[in-house]
């Protein structure tokens, strides 16, 4: 039985390195976080080896029968980075799948993951294609969540992301949308942390931004993302999102040896450093907040076996080297503010999802449908646990 803390008082689960700069997180009797919990419901839920095989292989055939007649059967979303590549890799060389990259840049693309993206799609013979966002809507959008207060700076880079493969798919007819994330080395981010929805960002806009953002259409749905919208490509369209790698012993050193040897792949240099604005993002949330995002992503390493707690606690109590001065010095000038102006940003009071309008009410309403269209595949597995366990 898992309990709320009673205080404010420092925990850290004995398993992973999940702590309460999570707010909420809860603890069982043996010391063990609600984020474990899920893992291991998680890590049932989607075997690996010879039955994961034999999933993977049926989700494949699927993707295949879904998309036959045409051209492509299935979109990757690609970054650059090195589970993106990976994933397209798989999807064309070893699954005989006929993918369409699909990369969405909205002003801070890391140049090393440009390159990496054209090596990937030209070795492979994959057609790409690049949805640059309106700089003004993303402009508008950081400044507005930075100014905010809100731990969430990256929340339009997110929805423009899944709009971006939601828009492409609508336009070329593809039912399939290949996701290369594995809860495994990923890990469950805390709601807090990562909160969006379309009511929560148009409040946070006209608040902050005084600005309205472009109107929706089915291929270009820029960064709106309203129930009516995802009702739309969901359940209209039938488009599906899959997570290949939950069946699959994505092991990221060795991975990471495959793309070098067939792409030339070069480390942007972190986990998540495709966006060059997450040096910005690491930082403040270091500073204001009070919170390592990478507490999530080693946890995850340390619960499936590939890193040590003991090494992950030597990293998370240094500065992550995602956070370069440079960089930062740059995204602040490119979002308009000067130094001062973002240092007393930087002294405002934090706040959260919850002090502004948000549609968070409705999904709890909403939680047994959740959860059943979670259970069959029309709803990203993760999900219901990411709304109503990891907070």
């Amino acid at each position: 039985m898992l309990n709320m803390p009673t205080d404010t008082a420092f925990q850290i689960c004995k398993r992973c390195i999940m702590d309460t700069s999570v707010n909420g997180i809860r603890f069982d009797e043996n010391g063990e976080c609600i984020f474990c919990k899920v893992h291991d419901k998680m890590d049932a839920s989607f075997p690996l080896n010879e039955k994961g095989d034999r999933i993977l292989h049926k989700i494949i055939e699927t993707i295949k029968k879904r998309g036959k007649g045409e051209k492509y059967d299935c979109i990757v979303g690609v970054s650059g980075g090195r589970d993106s590549t990976y994933l397209i890799y798989k999807a064309k060389k070893e699954w005989g799948l006929r993918p369409l990259a699909v990369h969405f840049n909205d002003g801070f693309d890391n140049p090393v993951c440009g390159v990496n993206i054209k090596n990937a799609v030209e070795t492979l013979d994959v057609d790409l294609r690049t949805i640059t966002s309106d700089w003004r809507e993303s402009k508008a959008i950081r400044l507005s969540l930075i100014k905010a207060s809100l731990s969430t700076m990256e929340m339009g880079t997110d929805m423009g992301i899944v709009n971006s493969l939601y828009g492409v798919a609508t336009k070329e007819n593809i039912k399939s949308i290949l996701y290369g994330n594995s809860f495994r080395t990923e890990g469950m981010c805390p709601l807090t942390w990562s909160y969006f929805d379309d009511r929560f960002l148009k409040a946070v806009l006209k608040q902050f931004g005084n600005f309205r953002l472009r109107k929706w259409s089915p291929t270009d749905p820029g960064y709106n993302q309203s129930f009516a919208q995802l009702f739309y490509y969901i359940i209209l369209k039938g488009i599906r999102f899959y997570t290949p790698f939950y069946h699959y012993n994505y092991i990221r050193e060795n991975i990471e040896k495959v793309i070098i040897n067939e792409f030339g792949w070069s480390n942007p240099g972190a986990h998540y450093y495709d966006d060059l604005y997450q040096s910005l993002v690491w930082n403040v949330t270091r500073i204001k907040f009070k919170f390592d995002k990478r507490r999530f992503n080693y946890s995850a390493l340390i619960r499936s076996g590939q890193m040590k707690r003991e090494y992950a606690m030597g990293l998370v109590a240094k500065k992550y080297v995602i956070e370069d001065p440079a960089v930062i010095n740059l995204c602040v000038k490119r979002l308009g503010l000067t130094h001062d102006e973002f240092q007393n940003i930087l002294k405002t009071p934090p706040k959260t999802f919850r002090d502004y309008p948000n549609n968070y009410w409705l999904i709890k309403s909403f939680q047994f449908p959740i959860w059943l269209l979670c259970q069959l595949r029309i709803l990203p597995v993760g999900l219901y646990d990411r709304f109503f366990n990891c907070i």
